[in-house]
């Protein structure tokens, strides 16, 4: 079992795609009106961690993935709950041995938590590894493309012509590096049961999900960093935001935006840092 709390820090960028689309803005990457930063939302990099861990396991034991494309979750919880171990059971009882089950076999249930209690019940689960938002190290600009397909989707559409092109538009994001914020819960692991070797995969997972990942749509997306403070006790040695503040990013040249990821400068303040502190740089 994981002995350690663990907050860090994840660094990636995307160039020339939309790296998060809002549905309630016709898809456009997803943007702070205010300041202009851009948004990538948590649920977004959850997803892709699920994405790389069914890649790289294939669904094997303990490493299922409950909440993935066309699963009908109610009949996955169905199927704890009838289980040889925990169909006898009843009331509290059953709920709980129901939730051990699901910690078991899905990964994500057991990393991140899950609401289980939409059909049969097997409880809910305070998942130990949370993400905030992402947002853009600096503000980012949104371009908007015109482009045309060399062909039409219903014969009643086909030009008199002959010539079937149709117009379409492509949002993107020319550059941004983006920053999110990561807690790990030595205590909730311990309830879940997500343990050192589950660490490692979700390590690997941040740094390759990218890579495993690809789309049209979201361009050239990359992980650049994963800044990790370890305390050395369970329920931590500092407040997480003193810890972060010891990250500064910074414009090499403020006049110009910045268009790759040598345009920032990097640094990680390790002097006099809090007794049972250690940084880990995994990327």
């Amino acid at each position: 079992m994981i002995n350690n709390r663990y907050d860090f820090i994840y660094l990636f960028d995307v160039q020339d795609g939309n790296p998060n689309g809002d549905p309630d803005s016709g898809n456009l990457p997803r943007i702070d009106s205010e300041t202009g930063e851009g948004l990538v939302s948590d649920v977004c990099l959850k997803r892709k961690v699920r994405n790389y861990v069914q890649f790289v396991k294939n669904s094997t034991p303990k490493y299922d993935i409950f909440i993935k494309e066309k699963a009908i979750l109610n009949e996955l919880i169905k199927e704890a709950n009838e289980d040889s171990t925990v169909s006898k059971l009843a009331g509290g009882a059953k709920t709980d041995a129901a939730r051990s089950v699901m910690c078991n076999r899905f990964y994500d249930v057991r990393t991140f938590g899950a609401v289980m209690t939409t059909g049969e019940n097997a409880g809910q689960v305070r998942g130990p590894i949370q993400f905030t938002f992402a947002r853009s190290v600096s503000p980012i600009v949104s371009f908007e493309h015109s482009i045309t397909r060399m062909a039409v989707t219903d014969k009643k559409d086909e030009s008199k012509t002959g010539d079937n092109r149709t117009m379409g538009r492509k949002s993107t994001v020319p550059y941004g590096l983006y920053l999110s914020h990561g807690f790990i819960s030595a205590n909730l692991a311990k309830q879940t049961g997500f343990n050192e070797s589950d660490l490692q995969l979700f390590w690997d997972a941040l740094r390759n999900m990218f890579d495993n990942d690809r789309s049209a749509a979201r361009g050239l997306m990359s992980a650049r960093k994963v800044i990790v403070f370890k305390h050395d006790s369970e329920l931590g040695n500092a407040p997480a935001n003193v810890l972060f503040d010891r990250v500064k990013i910074t414009l090499k040249d403020p006049a110009c935006p910045p268009r790759s990821f040598s345009d920032y400068q990097i640094t990680i303040d390790k002097d006099n840092l809090p007794n049972g502190i250690t940084v880990l740089e995994l990327l």
